[in-house]
């Protein structure tokens, strides 16, 4: 039985000198991938790689809301995140900046478009804008690919228990 990383690969395109976009398929309703995404309870369940815990997910979900991530290790060394929503279009799109706090004024545009395929499928693309491409360069040399497909097939696991 095929999983669904070989069913519905996640792609990875480096567009310019700073964009970066991610698409992924899932098996999943819109709606339901939507809410995945902006509910603090399910983010905390895929969002970054499955060796890092994520005991700090809040989110506040609307335009100048803010959220703030803290992945941690098994030592105990922890990886903060923060942004503020510029753009909430339920359950189509999210516009949200993106800060590493070691690395607070390097800022990140993320744009995320949720579109319904049918049939309960939705493609989800995930359009990244760094700063500069010393940013760009360094967060992809940090993992940032590997990353993100391991949290992509969590959340398609995620949406596949949901979804049962």
């Amino acid at each position: 039985m095929m999983t669904s990383s070989e069913t519905h690969p996640t792609t990875f395109d480096v567009v310019s000198d700073l964009e970066v976009v991610m698409t992924r398929v899932f098996d999943a309703p819109r709606e339901l991938v939507y809410q995945v995404c902006t509910e603090a309870q399910h983010m905390a369940e895929w969002w970054g790689p499955a060796k890092l815990s994520l005991p700090v997910c809040e989110m506040d979900v609307r335009p100048g809301g803010t959220y703030r991530f803290v992945q941690r290790d098994d030592d105990g060394t922890e990886y903060p995140f923060r942004g503020e929503f510029r753009e909430v279009v339920a359950p189509s799109r999210l516009v949200m900046t993106q800060i590493f706090e070691p690395y607070a004024d390097h800022e990140m545009l993320v744009t995320l478009t949720f579109e319904d395929l049918g049939n309960g499928r939705t493609r989800l693309t995930d359009h990244m804008r760094f700063d500069t491409v010393e940013s760009r360069d360094a967060t992809l040399a940090a993992g940032m690919e590997s990353g993100a497909r391991e949290s992509y097939d969590r959340m398609a696991a995620l949406l596949a228990r949901l979804s049962s």
